[in-house]
């Protein structure tokens, strides 16, 4: 008959268990964070390019729609977004805006992954009488 606390060999078990697992649960964590900065650059690209084509329609014909719907499209995203971001819009009486923005790894401003997320709109120019 065993006295209590005479065995005692598997104590600490759970703490080695735990500091298995650690990297999995970091690694996981990790990489639903950057699914998450994926997906937010979407979101960013695809209202960029919103707003682009709301100022663009509101601007004369030209040059300066352009101008004002790419100052527009970029106004739209913070600092750390709008580093390597381009903004295109074509100067018709349909007006579309394509905005592109890097995937940055882990944290805007520092690193991107070489893939571009693209957000594309357009509207019909409207005529004032």
């Amino acid at each position: 008959m065993k006295r209590p606390g005479e065995d005692r060999g598997d104590r600490g078990q759970v703490t080695v268990e735990f500091l298995g697992m650690t990297p999995l649960i970091i690694l996981t964590l990790v990489l639903m964070w950057q699914a998450v900065l994926v997906g937010y650059a979407y979101t960013l690209a695809g209202n960029a390019a919103d707003e682009g084509v709301r100022a663009g329609t509101a601007a004369p014909r030209g040059g300066a729609r352009q101008a004002a719907c790419a100052e527009a499209g970029l106004k739209h995203l913070s600092g750390a977004w709008r580093g390597d971001a381009t903004v295109h819009c074509s100067p018709s009486g349909y007006v579309t805006a394509d905005v592109a923005v890097k995937v940055p790894v882990l944290f805007p401003g520092f690193i991107d992954f070489p893939v571009t997320v693209h957000g594309h709109a357009g509207a019909v120019e409207e005529v004032k009488h």
